[in-house]
Formats: structure tokens, C-alpha cells, sequence
């Protein structure tokens, strides 16, 4: 095994980590319903998960704990990973921005700051920055 595969193989186990973590999110509330199911699809492809993989998860979610880590800043990869992923289509819809919600809480993020984050991060990923926060990300090292 090359080092190259090393980090596809780590790549993926995290995506699949990530998606395992969002339906573990969407099952919560009981079965999942259409809406859910298509939401989850579509993360399912942009993470490159396998039908394989995708059938498990769905059948045993339960069997993937959300094992938020335990510093801010890894949380914030995490959040960060899932906007990379949603943004692809440089869109969010409500479905959603309600999942990263949950997400974020899941991850040991409060309510309120869950939201702030959310939204913040929402800003930011569509470009409705003003200029101080502008001006900040470009001289920023």
C-alpha cells in the first residue's frame, strides 16, 4: 500500500465518519422520512460513499456514535468539512442548514452558538461578507 492510499483510505473513512454522523442525526427522530432519505443521498454522493456503505449506515445507524472531538478546533474542521461539502452546489437549502444545525449540537456546540455558527458560516460560504470582515480575511497570515 502506497502512502497515497494511505491518506484516499484515511479520507474516506473520515467522509464515511461524517456521513455516518449526519444520518445518525436525521434517524434521531425515528424513521426517516423522504425528504431525509433524498438529503442523505446527496451527501451520501458528494462524500463518495459506496452503495454498500450507504445501505449499512441506513440500516444501523446507531452502530456509528456522532464522536464529537475533543477540541474547538477539530469541531470547527468537522463544521468546516460539512459547509466544503453542502457549498459544492454553492447553495444551502433548508434541509440542510436544520442538519448542520443538529450537527453542530451534536458536536457539543450549544443551541445559540450552534446557530451563530451556522449563520456566520452561511455568510461567509456566500460571500455576504462586509467590509471589516473582508478586509480581516485578507490581511489575515
Amino acid at each position: 500500500m502506497s502512502f497515497a492510499d494511505l491518506f484516499v483510505s484515511g479520507e474516506h473513512s473520515r467522509n464515511l465518519g461524517h456521513f455516518a454522523s449526519i444520518t445518525n442525526i436525521a434517524a434521531v427522530d425515528g424513521a426517516l422520512n423522504e425528504e431525509e432519505e433524498k438529503l442523505l443521498k446527496r451527501f451520501a454522493r458528494k462524500l463518495d460513499i459506496l452503495e454498500s456503505e450507504y445501505t449499512e449506515v441506513l440500516k444501523n445507524p446507531s452502530k456509528y456514535p456522532i464522536n464529537p472531538p475533543n477540541d474547538a478546533k477539530s469541531r470547527l474542521e468537522r463544521i468546516h468539512d460539512l459547509f466544503e461539502m453542502i457549498f459544492t452546489d454553492h447553495d444551502i437549502d433548508d434541509e440542510e442548514r436544520a442538519l448542520i444545525e443538529k450537527y453542530a449540537i451534536g458536536l457539543g456546540y450549544t443551541e445559540v452558538l450552534a446557530q451563530k455558527l451556522i449563520k456566520r458560516s452561511i455568510q461567509i460560504y456566500q460571500g455576504g461578507l462586509d467590509m471589516e470582515d473582508y478586509r480581516y480575511l485578507l490581511n489575515k497570515k
